[in-house]
């Protein structure tokens, strides 16, 4: 496919879809290798921000989304006003940041950190689709893992997860020296 051809596929793909379009899945559709399906889609992007258009393509992890240029978005939001971004707790947020840091993460780990109860967290940003099942851990019990999803970095305004700024994580497993006690009767 001729590559002007294929950044107009791209873009009525993008554009249709309304979501986050993986790389490989424009690519097996496409039949095109991903490396080109990235160069067309990274140079129309290229494009639109040249040209200051009232849409962009952004690069989100694996994959690209068509989405309203931030210059617009005063205008956007107008007129969506029924459409807002979801609107968060601090212990949603407080659970979120915990997924986002150690995912995939347990509720488990999640109320270990926090020290309460979180399920009610958990299934509100289930909800708001900001974080995602993303398997089971192999221990007894089996319990569900989380990630956060593409909605999430949109919505925090992240390409990938490697723009969250850094923090100091807990480890998990490290034992923990206690202090000999002495038998009675013994100096030390």
């Amino acid at each position: 496919m001729e590559p002007e051809q294929l950044q107009r596929t791209i873009e009525a793909i993008l554009f249709a879809a309304g979501e986050r379009m993986e790389i490989r899945r424009l690519a097996d559709v496409l039949e095109t290798d991903p490396d080109e399906i990235e160069k067309a889609t990274d140079a129309l992007a290229d494009a639109y921000a040249f040209q200051r258009r009232g849409i962009r393509i952004l690069k989100l992890e694996k994959g690209y989304q068509m989405v309203s240029s931030g210059e617009m978005a005063d205008y956007v939001t107008k007129a969506l006003e029924t459409r807002k971004p979801p609107k968060l707790s601090s212990s949603q947020l407080e659970t979120l940041t915990i997924i986002a840091y150690y995912q995939p993460a347990t509720k488990a780990m999640v109320e270990q950190i926090r020290g309460v109860d979180s399920a009610y967290s958990v299934a509100a940003l289930l909800n708001k689709k900001l974080i995602e099942e993303a398997g089971r851990l192999n221990v007894p019990g089996r319990p569900i893992q989380y990630r956060t999803t593409p909605d999430f970095l949109r919505t925090f305004g992240l390409s990938s997860l490697e723009e969250l700024p850094p923090i100091e994580k807990i480890t998990f497993g490290e034992p923990i020296e206690l202090p000999q006690e002495q038998p009675s009767g013994e100096e030390s």
